[in-house]
């Protein structure tokens, strides 16, 4: 039998990252819940979906989730990860004891996977999404300022639309200049991490989802696979929930104290609203719960910072020449997948790890 082959798990499109998952699931025996997007298709004028398959005892009553694409380009990286589990032996057979199940959801935003943008097809960030949308949010000040030279009227951005955000971040200084950003807004949906006015279909799904395969559940735990902040190749483990002591310890205790988290300053995510993490509070209350969002560095911030700007003025130009359309969406890819073997594997190893740490928690085994 050949050696198990990291890089192989990866993909360079949506359509191919979809395949490979499927074909992970069907060789492991899983059957496959496709759960198909109404509102628009695919870059490939394919049909977009996100599929959900279960490994382990469905009716165990501890359950590790693992989803993708939550930012839909940073797919490629989770994708590859969840591929990667799949095709373990050694993963899947810590799952024998039956006191645990590991919920593959892949591609939770399949509009941005395919279309190589963070956000879904109406240009909403899911992970500013998941707030009460009965109550009107409170108005995101810091951003409403500096809306118009993050998002300026030309690309490139000029020398004086530059200066004006150097001298924000001078002026309050750089981790400001980050919260102001990417906190999450409501009032400008030609912006960046904008959360939306209503759930949209992805943060449906996801509580369709966990209703599903979660309501039974006594413990919960929570992977959700994202790029682009940190080292190169460096997971991050960010604490992903509620400003909890027992569930920020429960994390800890599961995968290490070097889990990170905004609530505290630690991580180098600056605070958010409206994250996806409440969908588990919302939709599993009687679990008890512990999830990090493992962040994998790509390119330095400013280039990731970089890459977003121009994303979405392009998103706001679909005029745009298809020499300047190329170039962005090349930029934006980089920014958060690194087509290189190293990176890869050094990605995998440490899914893997987390994914092992995670099961080894729920299905009590030492």
């Amino acid at each position: 039998m050949p050696a198990f082959d990291p890089v192989s798990c990866f993909a360079a499109t949506y359509v191919e990252a979809r395949t490979k998952f499927l074909r992970a699931c069907a060789a492991r025996g899983l059957p496959t819940t496709r759960h198909l997007l109404p509102t628009a298709g695919g870059a490939e004028g394919e049909e977009l979906t996100a599929d959900v398959a279960v490994l382990g005892d469905a009716s165990a009553r501890a359950m590790l989730l693992l989803t993708s694409a939550t930012h839909g380009v940073e797919g490629f990286c989770g994708s590859g990860c969840q591929v990667g589990l799949l095709d373990d032996d050694a993963f899947v057979a810590a799952l024998q004891a039956g006191r645990a199940r590991v919920v593959f959801l892949h591609a939770l935003n399949p509009f941005g996977f395919s279309h190589l943008r963070r956000t879904n097809e109406d240009n909403i960030d899911l992970n500013r999404n998941f707030r009460d949308f009965a109550t009107p949010p409170e108005p995101h000040l810091p951003y409403a300022e500096i809306h118009r030279w993050l998002v300026p009227s030309t690309w490139p951005p000029t020398p004086e639309n530059e200066a004006q955000l150097g001298a924000y971040a001078a002026r309050y200084g750089e981790k400001a200049l980050q919260a102001a950003t990417s906190g999450g807004q409501c009032e400008f949906p030609d912006g960046l991490f904008y959360g939306g006015v209503r759930p949209a279909w992805s943060n449906g799904l996801l509580r369709a989802v966990l209703r599903e395969h979660g309501s039974t559940c006594d413990q919960i735990a929570f992977i959700d696979f994202h790029t682009g902040l940190g080292p190169r190749g460096h997971g991050e483990k960010i604490f992903a929930g509620r400003d909890v002591a027992a569930d920020l310890a429960r994390t800890r205790h599961i995968w290490g104290d070097d889990v990170t988290t905004f609530h505290d300053g630690s991580s180098t995510s600056a605070p958010l609203t409206g994250v996806n993490y409440h969908a588990i509070y919302e939709e599993c209350p009687g679990a008890s719960y512990a999830g990090i969002a493992l962040e994998y560095g790509t390119l330095p911030l400013l280039d990731t910072f970089g890459a977003l700007r121009a994303d979405q003025w392009l998103a706001n130009h679909p005029d745009a020449g298809a020499d300047t359309r190329a170039r962005i969406k090349r930029m934006v890819r980089d920014a958060f997948y690194t087509d290189a073997d190293d990176w890869k594997v050094q990605v995998h190893a440490q899914a893997r790890d987390a994914a092992l740490k995670a099961v080894h928690y729920l299905a009590g085994i030492t």
